[in-house]
């Protein structure tokens, strides 16, 4: 997602975890061979899951997360090789563009990409024209002026028209590009567009967790699944696979119960989730869709799948924070978090 400041960014949409899901009820406890042995990973936010635990401090500026859904997912394909560039604050362009971070410069995502690679996951679209840092950065300001009203939505309609679902229509166009881009970069390669999951719940309000006024909750929903029908509307313009984690995310989103949403609420939490961001549940969950959508599997997390998923995500976290690659001394951590609260005061 884009920041220009790391609120705006987590402000943005993002991405999710899975575990395989076979016949049984819980991820298996080993690898399964589904053909796939060269995978890239690219995409925004909601990929890279920062905050999630453990994070890759070594590429801290795009806040990827070691248990984030493309390692679950690389992990459950036992594939051979593994590459992973999404960064939080990407959008479309920069696929093909360096993008800033506040730590540096992350080169262009499709550098990754290789005649060779076989499976490519994408998860962007919500950075896109700053629809989702315009909402998340408006709406909750806007909530004392109306609070049963839906001040959100009158502030982006313009003369009658929705000024962010027409940005949305111009992100499909963008997003079925970036498909074609890598499809002419990795021929062979399965494409996996991965959707977004539920914020805001269909029907009730949590103004605590969610501070936008109640009539707005519909209003970020429809904006959710405008974005959502984009994202699944380029999917099917290149012949890629869609994989729907805004449907079965239902009773996953802010406001549902500790251990059973997916999504983090407006507070930042260092060691849980980004504001707006998939927590480690959610990171299972989207994991969890991908593997079955790539396996045929019925789209369905059932609790006790999402349970197996999220502990071997607990796994990884576990091996990451033991590996002298990414150990840091405290005060080395100690100043790579000022920096992001630093950069979230701006």
């Amino acid at each position: 997602m884009k920041l220009r400041r790391l609120v705006a960014v987590c402000a943005a949409l993002a991405l999710v975890a899975g575990l395989p899901a076979a016949a049984a009820t819980a991820a298996p406890s080993t690898t399964t061979s589904t053909g796939f042995s060269r995978y890239v990973a690219l995409g925004d936010s909601y990929t890279s899951a920062p905050f999630v635990p453990v994070a890759d401090l070594l590429s801290l500026g795009c806040a990827r997360s070691y248990s984030n859904y493309p390692k679950l997912l690389a992990g459950a394909l036992g594939v051979h090789r593994f590459t992973d560039v999404s960064c939080g604050g990407a959008d479309t362009t920069n696929m093909t563009q360096p993008q800033s971070t506040i730590l540096g410069t992350a080169a262009p995502q499709f550098n990754a990409l290789t005649p060779d690679t076989d499976l490519v996951t994408l998860g962007i679209g919500g950075n896109d024209f700053g629809v989702f840092g315009d909402i998340i950065g408006t709406c909750p300001g806007l909530r004392a002026s109306d609070p049963t009203g839906a001040p959100c939505k009158a502030h982006f309609t313009v003369d009658g028209v929705d000024t962010l679902k027409a940005k949305i229509a111009q992100t499909q166009t963008r997003i079925a590009i970036v498909v074609q881009g890598i499809r002419a970069r990795s021929p062979q390669a399965t494409i996996v567009l991965v959707g977004y999951p539920k914020i805001a719940p269909e029907h009730g309000t949590c103004p605590s967790i969610l501070p936008f006024a109640d009539g707005d909750y519909a209003y970020l929903y429809s904006i959710e699944q405008a974005l959502n029908a984009a994202v699944s509307g380029a999917a099917a313009a290149g012949g890629a696979t869609y994989v729907d984690t805004f449907g079965p995310s239902t009773g996953h989103d802010a406001c549902a119960p500790d251990g059973q949403a997916w999504i983090q609420g407006k507070d930042i939490n260092l060691l849980r989730a980004l504001n707006y961001h998939p927590r480690f549940e959610g990171e299972a969950g989207m994991a969890a869709l991908t593997y079955k959508a790539l396996t045929g599997a019925q789209p369905v997390v059932t609790a006790a799948e999402q349970a197996a998923w999220a502990a071997r995500a607990r796994t990884l976290a576990k091996q990451a924070a033991a590996s002298p690659q990414i150990a840091l001394s405290p005060k080395a951590l100690e100043a790579s978090l000022n920096r992001v609260r630093t950069s979230a005061q701006r």
